[in-house]
């Protein structure tokens, strides 16, 4: 009886050893596949809603989003790296009790930006989306303050981005917009943001323009467009490159290799690592009639179910893409 006991608990460390091997390889940051894939399938991409990711410079700690359903509740969720083993996923200390979403690390990692509708002061009853920003300390992250009020205003204001120099672009919808949703820029200077302006029609078009990331060095951007004619469906990843005269190429769409005919957006780029993510509602085509609930409920269970999820895709390959696009 007792070595039958001991084999049994080997069998159980063995078990156990192997799931968390397969976790480790789910969320290897180095891997950088040729064509996107699933990135952390059945730990971060789940039949749940995930979107909006964003990984430390250092590959610590990877921030995204993750939503019920109906994305009625929203919550930044994050899992850290101690030594070489990635932990569990656990919910931000500040995050929880407001939809808290779009994580951006600054490029130094001491910052956090997102995008919330947690209120905007003692009393206030103000229900849009601002962007707000914590500070990384030895505890964790600090509680977060907001943006100052010519960047928050009394619309949504949504996906944050900062440069090395602290310039931040963010998603908006104002008056001196271009379209029904622009990409904004606020420059940062001696310490205080400029009133923001939409980046020019090269990116921005009188349709809808979200979701932009900006590398460090402001010569890249990549950004998610809805209702323009080159558009493959429900809303499509561009990018715009700077010229010499430090001035934004006109957008193109980043094709089929990237894009589907769903809704792909949410674009981050880990540059360290040399890889490209992104979020996107893509699901099979289901062509065949469905014989009962039970095919039903498994539809609807699976990773692939229409609900938001994280793909990745090597630099290489998106450089290949953006080449042949230039």
């Amino acid at each position: 009886m007792k070595k039958n006991r001991c084999i049994l608990l080997f069998f159980v460390i063995l078990v156990f050893s192997g799931c968390r091997s397969n976790e480790e390889a789910a969320i290897e940051l180095m891997h950088s596949p040729g064509k996107p894939e699933l990135f952390g399938k059945g730990i971060i991409s789940t039949n749940m809603n995930e979107r909006d990711i964003a990984i430390s410079p250092g590959g610590d700690e990877i921030i995204f989003t993750l939503n019920d359903y109906k994305s009625t509740i929203r919550c930044l969720v994050s899992i850290k790296k101690n030594g070489n083993k990635w932990g569990q996923k656990e919910i931000i200390g500040f995050s929880g009790q407001h939809s808290d979403i779009e994580p951006f690390f600054s490029p130094d990692g001491n910052k956090l930006y997102f995008a919330s509708d947690r209120p905007m002061g003692n009393g206030s009853d103000r229900k849009d989306y601002n962007i707000w920003v914590s500070e990384r300390n030895p505890g964790g992250w600090s509680e977060p303050v907001p943006l100052p009020e010519n960047i928050n205003t009394e619309r949504d204001e949504f996906y944050p981005s900062a440069s090395r120099n602290g310039n931040l672009y963010f998603t908006a919808e104002r008056e001196n917009g271009i379209g029904s949703e622009d990409i904004f820029l606020s420059e940062y200077v001696d310490g205080k943001y400029l009133d923001p302006m939409p980046l020019d029609s090269t990116v921005n078009s009188p349709t809808y323009e979200f979701n932009a990331w900006v590398s460090p060095e402001q010569d890249l951007l990549i950004f998610s467009s809805f209702g323009r004619e080159d558009g493959l469906g429900g809303g499509d990843l561009y990018f715009s490159r700077k010229n010499e005269k430090g001035k934004w190429l006109p957008a193109k769409n980043m094709g089929p290799a990237i894009n589907s005919e769903k809704l792909d957006y949410c674009p981050f780029v880990d540059i360290p690592r040399g890889n490209f993510y992104f979020s996107s509602d893509r699901m099979p085509l289901i062509t065949k009639r469905i014989e009962n609930t039970h095919e039903l409920e498994e539809i609807s269970n699976d990773i692939l179910n229409g609900m938001g999820n994280i793909y990745r895709v090597s630099l290489d390959s998106i450089d290949i893409v953006l080449s042949a696009l230039n």
